[in-house]
């Protein structure tokens, strides 16, 4: 066997091995989600059977805790898209080892968003009446409602996510097929639709890759676009503004980036991915934090200046409530995670620190969740009239239970992902190695 083909072997061998036996680290991290899962559901229950009177909701704090979550994990998806979709039509070869993880990321955060909405509502079993469908009613959803918007918005990119992923993944689970045996090897041999690796396969899967890429691109734009409207098409202060589409859009970016970091680093060591995931990886990763940081600090400043700007007395009052008033210890964390501690990723030896990195990432996820916190409860808690202004809102036991069991919600399935499924693109690894060897071999 040639040494080019023993090397396309051991990108087989090095990949497939993540989804051996898993071992007591694993099987105690999948415990304990499953565990704060059902803690979850059962705090969910209890709030179905008792109402929402158990959580910190009073007039006109009635968006808080859940909505942020929604929003959060939204937001968590859209870089799954950024580096698969959009670098993959720019064809940026760097993005190959970070696709997988990205992608999967995007799928289970978009399940773990959808649920929100549904916990909000106080009777969550008439949640499918948000849908367009003939009833014996004759009621039809009002479609010029930006929480109908969202519904169509969120299952377009669901779907569309889902099977982009699920796309390429075909040509892999062909390998995982090919050496596996049994009951195994019928199931994977049925989901990678019998492939082969023909040149008529490929090429037309090729087209199809491209097509989804494409297709999956504006998506990014659109969907945290029609989530910010929820905000923009109310004139409460502080949420009735034009900025909140880009401003919504490069926030979702930047978070999702940062989770992919929060992921990635932890994922790449314990399965000894380091010659597949580079340290390049990782710098390009914090190059694209920089730039989104960068456009959430400007579009931070230029809310600021609008509110002041605009000669609106709610406005401003509004928004110097949020730096001085019962939120300020969020608003200053906000900015200090999602503005100043990116600025160290200029250093190249921070890019190039996973440990930094990681923590970086980590403080950016605690930003951007303040950030949707911030927006949403502040606004209401200091709206037009003051007689309905409020102090600081609490959430409740009930609210925090369910958080918490989102998160373990989310790592659930990606950590089922990382058992059942290539957390590396097998076959565009293979192609980054070939267009590694052909001027090795040029020159040779």
């Amino acid at each position: 066997m040639s040494t080019a083909a023993l090397r396309l072997r051991k990108v087989d061998d090095d990949v497939l091995r993540t989804m051996g036996r898993p071992g007591p680290l694993y099987v105690g991290g999948l415990a304990l989600a499953l565990v704060l899962v059902a803690l979850g559901g059962y705090t969910w229950l209890y709030q179905m059977a008792v109402g929402l009177g158990v959580t910190g909701y009073s007039p006109p704090m009635m968006w808080a805790v859940y909505i942020t979550n929604f929003v959060f994990w939204v937001g968590i998806a859209h870089s799954g898209t950024l580096i698969s979709a959009i670098l993959y039509l720019l064809r940026a070869r760097w993005r190959t080892a970070v696709a997988r993880a990205a992608e999967a990321m995007t799928v289970f955060a978009v399940m773990t968003a959808g649920l929100f909405p549904i916990v909000h509502l106080g009777r969550p079993w008439l949640f499918f009446w948000l849908l367009p469908y003939p009833n014996e009613r004759e009621l039809w959803i009002n479609f010029r409602s930006p929480l109908v918007w969202d519904v169509f918005a969120v299952t377009t990119y669901f779907t569309v996510s889902a099977l982009f992923l699920y796309l390429g993944l075909v040509p892999d689970l062909a390998v995982v097929r090919d050496r596996s045996s049994g009951l195994r090897a019928r199931l994977y041999g049925l989901a990678s639709l019998g492939w082969q690796g023909s040149g008529s396969q490929w090429r037309h899967y090729n087209a199809l890759y491209g097509f989804f890429a494409a297709l999956a691109t504006p998506l990014v734009v659109s969907v945290h676009s029609v989530v910010s409207w929820d905000f923009a098409m109310a004139i409460a202060p502080g949420w009735h503004s034009t900025i909140f589409a880009p401003y919504f859009v490069a926030g979702a970016i930047f978070s999702g980036l940062a989770m992919v970091l929060t992921i990635l680093i932890p994922m790449r060591r314990l399965y000894g991915l380091e010659e597949y995931v580079t340290l390049e990886h990782f710098e390009s990763l914090a190059k694209l934090i920089i730039a989104t940081s960068l456009i959430v600090g400007y579009s931070y400043a230029t809310e600021a200046f609008v509110a002041w700007y605009r000669g609106s007395d709610y406005e401003r009052n509004t928004f110097f409530d949020r730096a001085t008033g019962a939120y300020a210890p969020f608003f200053w964390t906000m900015l200090t995670c999602n503005v100043l501690l990116p600025m160290l990723l200029f250093a190249r030896g921070v890019r190039r620190n996973l440990t930094a990195l990681f923590v970086i990432s980590l403080a950016i996820n605690v930003g951007m969740y303040l950030e949707r916190f911030v927006i949403i409860v502040s606004s209401l808690a200091h709206g037009v009239a003051p007689g309905t202004w409020r102090g600081l809102y609490q959430p409740t036991w009930v609210e925090i239970a369910i958080t918490v069991g989102s998160f373990a919600w989310f790592s659930t399935f990606f950590l089922l992902f990382v058992k059942l499924l290539p957390v590396l693109p097998i076959s565009e690894l293979k192609e980054t190695l070939s267009h590694r060897d052909q001027p090795e071999r040029a020159h040779a």
